[in-house]
């Protein structure tokens, strides 16, 4: 497992050359907060890393319920009962294995591993402005129909799970990366997604986290750049971003 700080951020990245998958520490004064929860090897990372910064682990955040960041919950919830689940209200139904549509979304089926055998139940559904600790919730929809991203308050950082992808390239999710089209395969809705991506950009952040890649410093220019390419991804399919 790597770990990267950026100021308050913990970057937890197993196969960073390969498949990475990230997990983030987000350290609040007196306690953390995991954002993701990986796979299910990545627990022992999870827990050597919190025991290293000597802070309780006190929220398990998800930024949304495909099997790659939510593959430790149960364990973790076992082994740190008192840690809180958080969730948006629609990617509850996600994490209980429920693929079903809700009226008035986009009629696509919804893609990628959704978990069958998590017995994990959220704490706390999330919506739109909730605030967690120092981060804030953001609803951006796309990849799932309720994938969230979180804003840090205290540094401007954005941990947006597949909204975005860094490696190989920065995309937007639902536009194809070569080597690496994976969570573009995952993605529910690219046009939803670019809607979302316009939005992370104009929170102007001063880092990008996300699920799959390294972190992006200053990262408002590429990702207008991949907004861009997944703009032209739409054109070409017949359908124009407004």
């Amino acid at each position: 497992m790597r770990v990267t700080q950026e100021g308050y951020l913990h970057q937890l990245t197993w196969l960073p050359r390969l498949f990475p998958v990230n997990c983030y520490l987000v350290e609040e004064e007196e306690e953390l907060t995991l954002i993701d929860a990986g796979m299910p090897y990545s627990l022992q990372g999870i827990l050597q890393q919190s025991a290293r910064l000597q802070k309780p682990l006190t929220r398990i955040v998800l930024t949304h319920g495909h099997m790659d960041h939510v593959g430790a919950l149960d364990a973790l919830k076992k082994l740190v009962p008192e840690a809180k689940v958080y969730i948006s209200e629609r990617d509850a139904a996600l994490l209980a294995g429920d693929r079903s549509l809700r009226a008035g979304e986009l009629q696509t089926p919804i893609k990628g591993s959704v978990p069958s055998k998590i017995a994990t139940k959220p704490d706390v559904l999330l919506y739109e402005g909730d605030t967690i600790g120092s981060l804030t919730a953001i609803s951006t929809p796309g990849h799932t129909p309720g994938s969230m991203s979180f804003r840090d308050q205290r540094s401007g950082a954005l941990i947006v799970g597949d909204a975005f992808q860094t490696f190989r390239a920065t995309a937007v999710s639902g536009k194809k990366v070569p080597l690496f089209p994976f969570p573009a395969m995952a993605t529910w809705s690219l046009e939803q997604a670019l809607a979302s991506a316009y939005k992370l950009i104009d929170l102007v952040p001063s880092v990008l986290a996300v699920g799959h890649g390294n972190l992006v410093r200053h990262p408002v220019e590429s990702m207008k750049h991949a907004a861009a390419e997944a703009g032209r991804v739409l054109v070409n399919g017949g359908k124009v971003h407004g």
